[in-house]
């Protein structure tokens, strides 16, 4: 008989196993599933690339017949619906769980609660509840995609200690150490894409890969640029069939660059405009609809300014280097047109850590 300390631990298991998938199952969510019989975990089993196979039937082929009897952990309901793939609901009855204990419903219209509906009605017991705002932080980007139509958003800023991104100059390498560098890789990899503004682009021609981790999967690199002003013989056009590219224009932008940048390989999307720039929302809905889930954002100035002002921002992660540049070093942020106190954005602190050198502070919306 399973303890309250044994659910905790083999949940805390299967959304940990989750995570791994983060950033290469979109649209579908990234879950994980470990099935124990008699105090042995027997099977285990997360979200594979591009969405399947799923984790329960991972985790059940893994178990074979000892999932006969067994509990199943799984980081969210079971799906109920016919897909690419038949339902996990009906894969975990057909196997002979017991009992399954999943923290939270899948918000997706095709299943909310059906999942678990179908499991009851065939005798197995459910057990819901558990960790469940972990598991609400872990499936956010899935989600704001099915709730509001638009992925999760992650602000990365790195910066001086007096809020500069680069010297008079433009001069920016390296403010973070290391160790910084390494774990914002490791960040662009747990996300779907990773995305600039259209000055980021031609001013650092960066790659916008993930380097340095022996992983083969890389993010879409995703550049909003309203006039597709972007070098059509930099890194990202050079590559653009390699490692996608999609960029994210005005509708009044010109044909003869969506025809050029189309012919490199690149995904064109156009979005509204909001008075002479591109609609912030416009865009993050088109991406939503193009399937992501989770968007890494790493500047520049006027792009992060534009999100915050927005309240487009759902985490915010600031590496900081021990550096001082002075009032004449390029700021952080591009004009929010803040006059009072009152109209600024305020943020909660989440996470705080030292990453050899430098400081890492993680920062989300207040919960009340």
């Amino acid at each position: 008989m399973s303890t309250a300390a044994d659910d905790l631990r083999y949940l805390s298991l299967a959304l940990s196993l989750g995570r791994r998938g983060q950033g290469g199952t979109w649209p579908n969510p990234a879950v994980g599933c470990v099935i124990v019989r008699d105090g042995r975990i027997v099977g285990r089993g997360w979200t594979q690339p591009g969405g399947r196979p799923h984790a329960e039937p991972q985790a059940l082929a893994q178990a074979g017949e000892a999932a006969r009897g067994a509990t199943a952990y799984v980081s969210l309901e079971p799906c109920a619906h016919h897909g690419k793939t038949p339902p996990c609901a009906e894969a975990l009855i057909a196997a002979g769980i017991a009992r399954v204990v999943a923290p939270i419903a899948d918000l997706d219209p095709r299943v909310d609660g059906r999942g678990f509906a179908m499991l009851r009605a065939a005798g197995i017991a459910v057990t819901t509840g558990l960790l469940a705002e972990q598991a609400a932080r872990d499936h956010e980007g899935f989600f704001l995609a099915r709730e509001q139509g638009r992925p999760f958003l992650t602000l990365k800023l790195a910066l001086t200690l007096d809020g500069r991104i680069a010297t008079a100059s433009g001069d920016s390498q390296w403010i973070t150490g290391t160790e910084a560098r390494r774990t914002v890789h490791a960040m662009r990899h747990r996300h779907d894409a990773v995305m600039v503004g259209a000055g980021t682009a031609r001013i650092d021609d960066p790659s916008l890969t993930v380097r340095d981790l022996g992983v083969t999967r890389q993010p879409v690199r995703v550049v909003v640029s309203r006039r597709i002003d972007l070098p059509l013989l930099g890194t990202l056009a050079r590559t653009a069939r390699d490692v996608p590219v999609w960029i994210c224009h005005g509708r009044d932008a010109d044909p003869q660059l969506i025809d050029a940048w189309q012919g490199l390989g690149a995904k064109l999307l156009s979005c509204d405009l909001q008075g002479r720039q591109l609609d912030i929302v416009s865009v993050l809905r088109a991406l939503g609809s193009a399937g992501l889930t989770r968007v890494f954002c790493e500047g520049g100035g006027a792009l992060a300014a534009t999100l915050l002002a927005a309240d487009m921002v759902d985490e915010l992660v600031v590496m900081n280097g021990g550096l001082l540049f002075g009032a004449e070093g390029r700021p952080a942020l591009g004009a929010m047109g803040i006059d009072r106190l009152a109209e600024a954005p305020r943020l909660s602190l989440s996470d705080l850590r030292r990453l050899g050198p430098d400081v890492m502070t993680r920062w989300r919306r207040p919960t009340s």
